[in-house]
């Protein structure tokens, strides 16, 4: 393909010696030439064709010169090659050439072979500029393929882990109804048609997704009233809202409004707006939906939320496919990334729009605009506006104790926010385990705290506080880093489970997991402990205070120690003195200590003063009673009683002993 050059040149006969001498490249196909009279007619005739290689044109022209055209061309193609003529010993105007980018320059009167050589050289660099171009253009389409692939990597990934938890439901209710169908057959089936939905609500978002590229997406409309439809959807998420403590309400501005529509993209529309409200609003937050006629053939339908908004950053991406937000503000759970992306599509189909409005902290606004015509067929029955059941949403599993309420079983707790795994591992624990419940991470660190478990389950996604966030502040908090954690998770990638035990976490189970691997899991990290305590209870082998490797139980063991020897011959510190001097709750330390000792507090209390006791009859002459004393004890005789209960031998015997060996 020859090499296109503009020349520009104010001289006829300039274009008759470029033809004339450099006609033997033109004839061989090494150069095709167009001809300009001056700098107004060759921007006219680069707008309209620019692809050329490079542009020869001398200085001096009317109307407008070559150094003004040079200007012009370098502000349209910054790469664009432009070789200057000018009259020899013209050196003032070839250095600003030079300056304005020029490329090179030759003089007249022209000498030919050097006109070609320079040509030469000219649409040498061109070409190597413009495979430059060529290579950064594959680059980018290369970077944006590779994009796209990991963002689809990305969703089938999640929404592999999406299928993980209504199949552990399915999976384990299934068992459940096998072991003890007369209990759980009537429940259990619930969940598993309840989950069986979930999953098949998933293989039709890859449908829909499928259709929409294939452009096979239609919308199938039928005209009936909107108003009672939307009051039906809003109420199916009562039971949901009422487990998350939030307020829904619906709000409609006329009683009645006819219409086209289609019931299912209408389902789908709202149940994922409504969805995505009430799973990031936390309790006491509100989600109203309105419905409205802003002009006469306009439906408006507001999804309205209290709840922690949405950054500005990712606002203009919430609506493309496969996008999931980084951060933890508002899309913190694990999704497929398509949900508001099919959203926005099938509102398109139905010829309409969607917007967002969100502040951080101060909620968010979904606003879904829907042309109002009334041109569709009437349904023959109520049964063709559901033509997608609504969700049955799980009930309410009650936080409490295990069966028949025996105290002496470890306490659990459990943080998930699906309730129907909730329901499940109940169904797994009960009568082994007291089981407590916490919906999500937050409420689960304040629980944990507060009432000090023997060991919690914990979901890892979920929305506030996830498990690994659950998992990195109860392992770094003196009152509850001894707990064992469990974490369940639907991601089951290796980095995924490397993450959580990084966070501190005990084991690390994917969903759907075998409930007798559970148990087990749970077993072996109660003996461990039991294994923990027959250290502490002892006090034997403790690390000193500066080893880099001194663990928190260590710390908290250590500082209860020098707090009672601080008051060792004080008969009156005791439990609440301890417990404010700790700055700890009188429950978190009797839960603590016996966790890490199995004692109780005072029986911890005293076994310190008892040690230290036994110290003095090695090391002093102190008879038996003023021993007593300096340890905190005002009787004596109750003094030795506690030691010989405790060692086995009087402090008599036992100073006795240890002398004549």
């Amino acid at each position: 393909m020859p090499a296109r050059i503009l020349v520009v040149d104010d001289e006829p006969r300039f274009e008759r010696l470029v033809l004339q001498r450099l006609r033997k490249g033109v004839q061989e196909g090494l150069y095709d030439f167009t001809f300009a009279a001056d700098g107004v007619e060759a921007l006219e005739v680069f707008g309209q064709d620019p692809a050329f290689d490079m542009v020869l044109t001398d200085i001096n022209m009317p109307r407008m010169d070559g150094l003004t055209l040079l200007e012009r061309l370098r502000e349209i193609n910054p790469i664009l090659k432009v070789v200057i003529v000018s009259a020899y010993g013209d050196m003032p105007n070839i250095r600003k050439a030079m300056n304005l980018g020029a490329f090179d320059f030759v003089t007249k009167p022209i000498e030919f072979t050097d006109l070609e050589l320079t040509i030469r050289k000219t649409l040498d660099e061109a070409g190597l500029l413009k495979d430059a171009a060529k290579s950064r253009e594959l680059a980018e389409k290369n970077e944006l393929l590779e994009e796209l692939d990991q963002l689809k990597t990305r969703f089938f990934t999640n929404i592999s882990h999406e299928f993980r938890t209504p199949l552990t439901v399915i999976a384990g209710m299934t068992e459940q109804i096998g072991e003890n169908p007369e209990r759980w057959l009537d429940r259990g089936l619930s969940m598993i048609s309840r989950n069986t939905s979930n999953m098949l609500d998933l293989v039709r978002q890859i449908l829909d997704l499928n259709k929409l590229e294939s452009g096979k997406l239609e919308a199938s409309y039928i005209q009936a009233d909107i108003i009672p439809f939307l009051r039906q959807l809003v109420e199916s998420f009562q039971p949901l809202a009422e487990t998350r403590d939030i307020r829904l309400a619906y709000h409609p501005a006329t009683e009645s409004l006819v219409l086209d529509f289609d019931p299912e993209k209408i389902l789908r529309i709202l149940s994922n707006l409504l969805g995505n409200a009430l799973k990031f609003c936390s309790e006491g937050d509100q989600v109203e939906v309105d419905a409205d006629r802003p002009e006469p053939n306009l439906l408006r339908i507001r999804v309205r939320d209290t709840g922690p908004g949405i950054a500005a950053e990712q606002l203009p991406h919430i609506f493309d496919r496969f996008y999931q937000a980084k951060d933890t503000s508002r899309f913190t759970a694990p999704g497929t990334g398509i949900g508001l992306s099919l959203v926005q599509e099938f509102i398109r189909l139905l010829e309409g729009s969607i917007t967002v409005e969100s502040r951080e902290g101060a909620g968010t606004v979904f606003t879904v605009q829907l042309p109002i015509r009334q041109e569709a067929r009437k349904p023959d029955t109520d049964a063709d506006l559901l033509p997608v059941k609504m969700q049955d949403l799980a009930t309410t599993p009650m936080a409490g104790t295990g069966e028949d309420g025996d105290l002496d079983l470890p306490s659990l707790l459990l943080v998930e926010d699906n309730t129907d795994i909730v329901q499940y591992l109940m169904s797994c624990l009960e009568g082994r385990y007291q089981v407590t419940w916490a919906k999500d991470g937050e409420d689960g660190i304040l629980q944990a705290v507060e009432s000090v478990p023997d060991i919690i389950i914990s979901d890892v996604m979920m929305p506030r506080k996830d498990g690994f966030e659950l998992c990195q502040t109860l392992k770094t908090d003196t009152r509850t880093s001894h707990i064992p954690i469990v974490l369940l998770t639907a991601k089951a990638d290796v980095e995924s489970r490397v993450a959580g035990l990084k966070r501190g976490a005990d084991a690390y189970l994917p969903k759907p997991f075998d409930k007798q691997e559970l148990l087990a899991r749970l077993e072996n990290l109660l003996e461990l402990r039991t294994r923990l305590q027959a250290r502490y209870r002892t006090m034997e082998d403790m690390p000193a205070s500066d080893e880099a490797d001194l663990q928190p139980e260590d710390q908290f063991v250590r500082a209860i120690k020098e707090a009672i020897h601080a008051h060792m011959d004080e008969e009156e510190f005791g439990i609440h003195e301890l417990c404010r001097t700790i700055g700890v709750s009188r429950t978190q330390l009797h839960r603590k200590i016996k966790a890490l000792t199995g004692r109780s507090t005072s029986s911890l209390v005293r076994y310190i003063r008892l040690l230290h006791a036994q110290q003095l009859l090695l090391t002093t002459d102190l008879n038996i009673s003023q021993v007593a004393y300096d340890c905190g004890f005002r009787d004596p005789k109750y003094f030795s009683n506690t030691f010989t209960e405790e060692f086995g031998v009087g402090p008599k015997d036992f100073r006795k002993g240890t002398s004549e060996q």
